[in-house]
């Protein structure tokens, strides 16, 4: 009898040590270190998702939800910081207020310069900033008689998110970002100065790292 318990008792101590050592390792493997990245990575992201505006584009149209498709290259200055390139496309269809007549639809694509920032990481996530200047051209494509051109003008991007390292070279990604579209347009000859297209994006997809 003495010898079963002692048995038993040393195959719970195993037990209850093997635990310890696996919370231990879990708690290792997801412990917060300082920089998010090694000096000379070269990271490229595609990402695609959706983008509501922030406000009404003016006082006589409305906006849909549009969609959002994202290109970025960027290269480790050092362990926490990035610089690089973002592209970004974005699509809005419009309609009349009230009526729901169709307009059509803005196409916007922004060329933004960028730097990165990723001061920690917790094992595989790793959260970061990143904040963007550059330029938004904008198209538009009408289905009424009537023409309708959005002015170019400065653009102002800032984000926020997490990559979550599968492997060394390849990460899922999500992102949250704001961007400044706002301009003025010119419909049918007439100059209309309320015209604000900036919206907030939420991007899914991947990025890989060499």
């Amino acid at each position: 009898m003495g010898v079963a318990m002692a048995r038993w008792g040393l195959v719970g101590f195993m037990a209850i040590s093997a635990l310890v050592l696996a919370s231990q390792a879990k708690a290792e493997e997801w412990k917060m270190e300082q920089g998010g990245i090694e000096p000379g990575k070269v990271v490229l992201g595609m990402r695609a998702g959706f983008a509501p505006l922030t406000q009404s584009l003016n006082d006589f149209t409305s906006t849909d939800v549009g969609s959002l498709v994202n290109f970025q290259g960027m290269y480790s200055l050092n362990k926490w910081l990035l610089a690089g390139m973002m592209l970004e496309w974005e699509r809005h269809s419009m309609s009349a207020e009230g009526s729901g007549t169709d307009f059509g639809h803005q196409d916007t694509v922004s060329v933004l310069p960028t730097v990165e920032v990723r001061p920690v990481k917790f094992g595989p996530v790793i959260p970061y900033a990143n904040m963007s200047f550059g330029v938004n051209v904008n198209s538009f494509g009408e289905d009424v008689g009537t023409t309708i051109s959005p002015s170019n003008n400065f653009a102002w991007r800032l984000g926020w998110g997490a990559d979550y390292m599968l492997t060394k070279q390849f990460a899922l990604n999500t992102e949250m970002a704001y961007k400044r579209n706002d301009g003025h347009a010119t419909i049918g000859g007439t100059r209309v100065n309320d015209w604000n297209a900036s919206s907030f994006g939420f991007l899914f997809g991947a990025k890989l790292f060499f």
